[in-house]
């Protein structure tokens, strides 16, 4: 709830003591209560002319709640409503449990008076609604006055400098049309970006190079060509790509500059510009970042250590509220400016619209702390001036240590924004202190260490897959195979991790589809080239819930079918039993649509539901696996005809059954007797790197 806050509240009614008792409950969460009162039209409509935050109306002379609707309709008013019991209100008060008819950001409809905690609460809530709608407000000013600058910056420029869309220009400034002969705008509006390069192949690397930056990927931002202008003639050229904004909606930025001896300089100079902020001259995100880089690699080589700090203001929602955007950039530089002059050696940027950064080198724990105190305090300590007005705000910081074998630079990062959210817990959204992050209190770290591996492993192809036969007693072969994900760690004891191991940590980072995808992918590769010897083969995919519910995947199955020859059947798809009660009318739609792209479909941990037959009939699946609390004791009579009932039933469906973890020669001896068409085990054969063909002797 809001503290250090002021709240004006404006309450319509004929009781006075009854507003003042409101005020009385309301000051145990606002520093200070401005209340207004009255109960007629007339002083209803020069009490507008003040701002408030919400309106409680109860009964009034010559209003009804409707009335005030109204009026604040027509004053085009973002004023929260509280409406209290009342004649109007009776007959549509209340829902069938109990509660007020409507509740939304704009009004609460209708309480009971008496119910003052409600009351109160709901002031509360609806208070903190109204400010983060003004505080969205205040952003999306911001935003626009940022891009307002950037444009008119880009059409003063002496760079050309043209925006896109899907590549295909939407703006050109002055320098660009005269460097490519064009006349004026509406000439090259609508032109494909790739029609003004000159050589075949130079379009063809260019495509690939602007599809990897619209994916995300930073890694190259430039692009040497040869380039056409309209009169055909060519120049040789390097071209820039940025992300940016026009009239609110993200486009693609490309400065072109042609190759000439001054193209260092101009380089250098650019690279200086676009690492810079220009309302406070500091460093920006970009800088940050790459300086993060140099320091966190120095810091390693050096096996020395460094600091990173981040600062967030405080109550920069209050200041726009006020004093409005002029009050912002003046709050905004000025803390800059400060921040600046104390930190002599090291490197201070604005991160963010109303954060900095600042990075130091060669601080024990101790100097760290000092520092970030020091600060907190000469921050609290500033008086802002804003047009003969003064201000002031405070930060929240946080704090990182980077030393000798410290996690990236971006987690490191991470954790300093994770360091801030962790002072405005502490101080109930205060602020004005400061958190060093401390690795050992979380827990997550080896987590997001896996995570790393696992996205390496996608990449790099660094999982393993084992295949396991299965045996068909209808057939007597075992052209059946089970795929088996397996991760190899790059460690000294060469570990292999089960993904009970793994995808936990994959579906917090959502990286289960990926994964799956992976093994679907290389164990149809491996299947494709198996076949060419051995056109029976078959194989069983375990598959997770992401894949269950990814709209994607029977078009990725019937591809993939398609690449081994088109044969119905030769996949098969499992899924857990859980997994498809848990999405039960998804699994049914899911699994008759990669039945019509030539999948079978199987259920494994099958028989733990009360309703497995039910279910399994229900998603019309061809196959089911055991779960393996029917195995272990099969031996038991009551065991082994819990088992053949499951399994005649299955059989009375049309579904065959596949009895697994058969690891001993009893198990084996009861497996034939209990109905089952599918048998596996070690008993039988071990997974292994391959699909090997040979004969299993039951």
């Amino acid at each position: 709830m809001q503290t250090n806050a002021l709240l004006n509240l404006l309450v319509i009614d004929e009781d006075q003591l009854y507003a003042e008792r409101i005020v009385s409950l309301l000051s145990h969460y606002y520093d200070e209560v401005n209340l207004g009162f009255l109960d007629d039209e007339e002083e209803l409509l020069k009490a507008l002319r003040s701002p408030w935050d919400v309106l409680v109306f109860g009964r009034a002379y010559d209003l009804t709640l409707t009335d005030v609707v109204v009026i604040l309709q027509s004053h085009d008013l973002d004023l929260p409503i509280i409406g209290l019991m009342s004649d109007e209100l009776a007959a549509t008060a209340h829902n069938a449990e109990g509660l007020p008819a409507t509740i939304d950001s704009m009004m609460v409809k209708a309480l009971r008076p008496e119910n003052e905690v409600e009351v109160v609460l709901s002031i509360c809530l609806q208070h903190a609604g109204l400010g983060c709608r003004r505080a969205l407000k205040g952003i999306r000013h911001i935003l626009s006055e940022a891009e307002q600058r950037a444009n008119i910056l880009i059409k003063n420029s002496k760079s050309a400098v043209a925006y896109l869309d899907q590549g295909i220009h939407i703006f050109a400034n002055d320098p660009y049309l005269e460097l490519f002969g064009f006349e004026s705008m509406k000439d090259i509006i609508g032109v494909p970006v790739i029609d003004l390069i000159a050589d075949k192949d130079n379009v063809k690397e260019f495509k690939q190079f602007l599809r990897k930056f619209d994916k995300g990927n930073r890694d190259q931002l430039e692009f040497q060509f040869e380039s056409r202008k309209m009169d055909g003639s060519t120049f040789e050229a390097k071209l820039q790509l940025a992300a940016a904004t026009l009239e609110g909606a993200p486009v693609t930025q490309i400065i072109i500059q042609q190759n000439a001896a001054n193209d260092a300089e101009i380089a250098k100079r650019l690279a200086a510009v676009e690492r810079m902020d220009t309302l406070t001259g500091l460093g920006n995100r970009r800088g940050l970042e790459e300086q993060l880089e140099l320091i966190h690699q120095k810091v390693g080589d050096e096996k020395s250590s460094a600091a990173l700090y981040y600062i967030q203001l405080d109550n920069i929602g209050k200041i726009s509220s006020s004093l409005g955007l002029q009050g912002v950039d003046a709050t905004i530089k000025q803390v800059g400016y400060r921040l600046g002059e104390m930190i002599e050696e090291g490197y201070v940027s604005r991160f963010g619209d109303t954060t900095f950064t600042i990075l130091v080198e060669h601080l024990t724990t101790q100097a760290v702390k000092d520092l970030a105190e020091q600060i907190r305090t000469d921050i609290a300590g500033m008086l802002i001036d804003v047009n003969k007005r003064t201000t002031s705000t405070t930060v929240s910081i946080g704090v990182v240590k980077i030393e000798a074998g410290a996690a990236a630079p971006q987690v490191l990062l991470e954790r300093a924004i994770d360091a801030v959210g962790t002072v405005q817990i502490e101080t109930k959204n205060h602020g004005d202190a400061y958190h060093l992050y401390d690795p050992s209190e979380h827990a997550n770290s080896d987590d997001m260490a896996l995570a790393e591996y696992l996205v390496k492993a996608i990449s790099n192809n660094g999982f393993e897959l084992k295949y396991q036969p299965i045996y068909d007693i209808n057939t007597d072969s075992s052209d059946f195979f089970e795929v088996y994900l397996r991760l190899p760690l790059a460690d000294a004891s060469n570990t292999v991790l089960t993904p009970d191991h793994f995808m936990a940590v994959a579906k917090t980072h959502h990286l289960r589809e990926k994964i799956d995808r992976w093994v679907l992918i290389h164990a149809c590769k491996q299947l494709n080239d198996v076949r060419k010897q051995h056109p029976t083969a078959r194989i069983l995919v375990q598959l997770t819930s992401a894949s269950l519910v990814d709209k994607q995947l029977p078009n990725v199955a019937s591809q993939l079918i398609k690449a081994i020859g088109g044969a119905p059947g030769a996949i098969t798809l499992q899924f857990s039993e859980q997994d498809v009660i848990n999405h039960l009318t998804v699994a049914k739609a899911q699994f008759a649509a990669l039945s019509e792209a030539g999948c079978e479909i199987a259920i494994h941990h099958f028989g733990n539901s009360a309703k497995s037959i039910e279910i399994a009939d229900t998603v019309q699946t061809d196959m089911v696996r055991l779960s393996r609390n029917y195995i272990d004791n099969i031996n038991n009579e009551d065991n082994l005809d819990t088992v053949k009932a499951l399994i005649t039933r299955a059989n009375e469906h049309e579904i065959d059954v596949l009895m697994p973890y058969i690891e001993d020669a009893a198990t084996m001896s009861v497996s034939w007797s209990v109905g089952a068409r599918y048998l596996q085990g070690y008993y039988l054969e071990a997974p292994s790197t391959s699909m090997h063909f040979g004969t299993s002797e039951a």
